[in-house]
């Protein structure tokens, strides 16, 4: 299956982002994607952390087009008119926590009905005394772990498991999203800082795909911000022995790769570390 991960480098204007993520999606697809995939916060990188709020939609499933859901809206009608998954990774949603929005990833099938939504279980809290991140102030997390199943263009079904950013850090979701069936692809946003990303982005990613004999698909944030923040970037396509089959550092791009079953298969047959799990 050939999958693109996007790389932004999101503003404070929605209209901007969009119009930026809709290029990059139409890149994508003549370039061949059959599973295409955006990053963290996408649709904004506002000035102030509850910038979000001004802008979370109701979540309204298949009931789009809609005027009080243009993002959601814009995601379903690409999905259907290019004719492949998009992963519209994240958006905020309302939640029932006054002040508190829920940072969502959204799926959509090729024929534009939604597949599945997730919530951002684990919110990122980090301060070293020059940078502080508190996701927990805006953010109200979900409970859910979340996998769905695509089906690539010859027809073979892929089971797809998702996360975003700092859920990248607890191997114990992967594991939960791989029952009852192993993933065959995990799909993990991300918005990375630029300090801990340097530190640990490409080594995590590549872990979770070495546990678990599966491919990942990160698109990032990768750059300096208008807001004045630097996300690390780094966007990565990954093989299920950790191999890198495609990345790019920084500036909004696509990163493109082809993921093969057969060696999937062939991995995990060689080493089946998968059936030798105890707990």
């Amino acid at each position: 299956m050939k999958v693109a991960a996007l790389q932004m480098v999101s503003t404070p204007d929605v209209a901007r982002n969009l119009a930026t993520a809709e290029r990059l999606i139409r890149q994508a697809a003549a370039d061949g994607a059959e599973l295409v995939a955006l990053p963290e916060y996408f649709c904004l990188m506002g000035q102030r952390d509850r910038d979000k709020l001004a802008i979370a939609e109701p979540d309204l499933g298949d009931a789009l087009p809609s005027p009080k859901a243009p993002m959601q809206s814009l995601l379903a009608r690409l999905a259907r008119e290019l004719g492949l998954w998009l992963v519209g990774g994240t958006l905020p949603l309302h939640s029932h926590t006054p002040e508190r929005v829920c940072n969502s990833v959204l799926v959509y099938a090729p024929q534009g009905q939604r597949m599945a939504r997730y919530d951002k279980i684990h919110l990122f809290c980090f301060d070293d005394g020059t940078q502080r991140y508190d996701e927990g102030a805006t953010l109200q997390a979900g409970r859910q772990p979340v996998a769905f199943t695509a089906t690539d263009r010859q027809g073979q079904p892929w089971r797809v498991g998702l996360g975003v950013c700092y859920d990248l850090r607890f191997p114990e979701l992967f594991r939960a999203l791989s029952q009852p069936e192993p993933c065959d692809l995990f799909i993990l946003p991300a918005a990375f800082t630029h300090t801990t990303g340097q530190a640990h982005w490409e080594v995590l990613l590549r872990a979770r795909a070495i546990e678990n004999l599966a491919h990942v698909l990160a698109p990032a944030q990768g750059g300096l911000h208008e807001n004045g923040r630097r996300t690390f970037g780094h966007s990565l396509a990954i093989g299920p022995w950790g191999e890198v089959l495609a990345v790019q550092a920084e500036g909004e791009g696509v990163v493109m790769a082809t993921l093969d079953r057969c060696a999937q298969a062939t991995r995990r047959q060689q080493l089946p570390a998968l059936q030798h799990r105890v707990l």
